[in-house]
């Protein structure tokens, strides 16, 4: 863990409580995102149509807190949007909606067709740079092989001063096994072979190739080492008085169920700035004086 984690965690802890979000993260929202869990398989479009309403609202609050607007005119690019339960909520607030999705089966998947859907890869998107507003990624990183190459790759393509959410399902939380209940704790492969025997077929999350171990400690590594801007890191389905356990190590692995890194894209002579201070002698960050 590098020695800047500390200090630039504590500045996100400090951010979170003037966010917008804070005040709708309440215990009433957080049952029920919880309870909409049970419906992922049986009724797809309640649990992800919830989960989307829920989206539209985070990202409009974090965009407004540092654009001072709302989503109006704003180009925002889904990575890996699948069958498009989110298109509805960003285009009702007045956002041009963009997804990429890397599995065709996906995208038409519950019937649902999406105007900008695009086939490609979260690793390699295939966008200029500086082209998104908003760039958000909703439970995917633990589906993608190389989460953290995705992650900047959303940097990548976001605007300078836009908006990055990077959103996660963490591996020892409870809904880590997503399909395969809770005997990943006893190991991915195990899971994925006990739902095998029991259903007849392999899980849609197959461990080790569609679903991957991605943890807490992984996610705030990426947040004290990007060039964005981390403006906060907290645990999605918490309500806002819950939200320190991300400061907790090991606690926050088995009980911050889901992690969300908010980021804003600085410009590039900032960015500048920044590299230079890692890796110059005596560098303020690698002292952890951040």
């Amino acid at each position: 863990m590098p020695t800047a984690f500390l200090p630039r965690t504590e500045q996100h802890v400090q951010r979170r409580d003037q966010s917008r979000f804070a005040r709708r993260a309440t215990l009433r929202r957080s049952l029920r995102l919880l309870t909409s869990f049970r419906f992922e398989q049986s009724d797809p479009a309640r649990f992800y149509g919830g989960i989307a309403t829920d989206s539209a609202d985070l990202i409009g609050d974090f965009y407004a807190d540092i654009a001072g607007r709302d989503l109006t005119g704003t180009v925002v690019l889904d990575v890996g949007g699948g069958p498009g339960y989110f298109a509805d909520e960003f285009t009702a607030a007045g956002a041009r909606y963009v997804s990429v999705e890397p599995d065709p089966s996906e995208m038409h998947a519950a019937g649902l067709r999406v105007s900008g859907s695009v086939r490609g890869s979260g690793m390699a998107l295939p966008f200029r740079d500086n082209a998104f507003d908003v760039c958000f990624s909703s439970n995917v990183a633990e589906h993608v092989p190389q989460p953290w190459v995705m992650a900047e790759e959303m940097v990548r393509v976001t605007k300078p001063g836009g908006l990055i959410v990077f959103s996660y399902t963490v591996w020892h939380g409870p809904f880590g096994g997503h399909e395969t209940g809770l005997w990943h704790y006893l190991g991915g492969e195990y899971a994925a072979r006990r739902y095998r025997r029991k259903h007849g077929r392999e899980p849609k999350n197959r461990f080790g190739r569609s679903l991957f171990a991605v943890t807490t400690a992984d996610g705030l590594r990426w947040a004290a080492t990007t060039s964005a801007d981390v403006r906060t890191v907290f645990p999605r389905y918490h309500p806002r008085w819950a939200w320190w356990l991300v400061r907790v190590p090991v606690i926050r692995e088995l009980l911050v169920s889901n992690l969300v890194v908010v980021a804003t894209k600085v410009d590039q002579p900032s960015q500048l700035n920044r590299r230079d201070l890692r890796t110059g002698s005596g560098s303020a960050l690698a002292h952890g004086d951040s």
